[in-house]
């Protein structure tokens, strides 16, 4: 992981993950914008017999949107960056892989934001249910941030391999694959979901996570 996080930075600078990253952070930013937009224009609308209405609107539309930020950057930034992962794949490939590159499958667009979707529902829902644990946990002080850690983790690992592989193995050699390397997609939703929680850092962590995948993918492939 050491390895492919080295090798994933040092790649920043390409200008295929270049684009890539100003592709994914600028729709990401605008999702949350017309978020918070949304969010004013409706309840300026329910407040509107209220003095001072605009006021009070712009107020809750900016916590909303902040929150919403907070709790809901890593979903959306991996749904759109599932969108443009073939693009980081094809460049990290290009530069370390050229013989898989020459084999390699372009994924659709729509199965693209098929994966980017179901990631995102995926992290909405494993964690939804796990709210319960995570607040039980917080009587042990470091229980809350073990377990979520440990889901957000496989869930990570398992949809940015998810996007390398595809591009080289069918079904039934997917699932093979990622039955024998469970192991080291589980490092990988580690570090990239340490990545998430780190400020700034987290708005280059769905590129460096698909630049990650695909490093170890390669160094594990059948």
């Amino acid at each position: 992981m050491v390895r492919a996080l080295l090798l994933s930075l040092a790649q920043l600078g390409d200008p295929a993950i270049r684009r890539v990253l100003a592709k994914s952070l600028g729709v990401t930013l605008a999702i949350f914008v017309a978020l918070g937009a949304l969010t004013w224009w409706g309840l300026d609308a329910a407040l509107a017999d209220w003095r001072y209405h605009g006021a009070l609107a712009g107020v809750a539309a900016s916590v909303a949107t902040i929150l919403a930020l907070w709790l809901l950057f890593r979903a959306v930034a991996v749904l759109v960056v599932g969108v443009f992962a073939d693009d980081v794949v094809a460049a990290v490939e290009r530069r370390h892989y050229p013989a898989a590159l020459a084999n390699a499958r372009a994924v659709p667009l729509h199965r693209s934001m098929r994966m980017g979707l179901g990631s995102a529902i995926r992290f909405l829902l494993v964690n939804l249910v796990m709210t319960p644990v995570y607040l039980a946990l917080l009587v042990t002080g470091v229980g809350t941030a073990a377990a979520f850690f440990v889901v957000n983790a496989w869930l990570l690992g398992r949809d940015l391999t998810d996007m390398v592989a595809s591009r080289h193995l069918g079904g039934a050699a997917m699932r093979d694959w990622r039955t024998a390397n469970a192991g080291g997609r589980f490092l990988l939703g580690l570090a990239g979901t340490g990545l998430f929680v780190v400020p700034v850092v987290n708005l280059l962590a769905p590129v460096l996570g698909a630049a990650m995948a695909t490093h170890l993918f390669h160094r594990t492939r059948p």
